[in-house]
């Protein structure tokens, strides 16, 4: 069974469906890559750098913009995430 869903080619981050260590590899469209964090299973991992202010993809669709610069193999979560979504406060 694979570590992570990667369900778009769209998407710059993938689910873990199993927690990943710091320094785990996993390989995402044949590219090795290194976990930088512990990741608790159902959260996200970058497979992309992500500049902050750029969409964020999940299952092919922006569900937020990175509050800071992701790097590949970065826990991605609310402490890097804003939510784009549900939103009354921005426009």
């Amino acid at each position: 069974m694979k570590a992570y869903v990667h369900a778009s080619d769209r998407d710059n981050l993938v689910t873990c469906v199993m927690p990943l260590c710091k320094g785990d590899h996993i390989q995402v469209e044949g590219v090795d890559i290194e976990v930088k964090n512990d990741i608790p299973i159902y959260h996200k991992l970058a497979i992309a750098e992500i500049k902050k202010g750029e969409p964020v993809y999940k299952y092919g669709e922006v569900m937020g913009l990175a509050s800071q610069d992701i790097h590949v193999g970065e826990w991605a979560h609310i402490h890097n995430i804003e939510s784009t979504r549900g939103r009354g406060d921005k426009a």
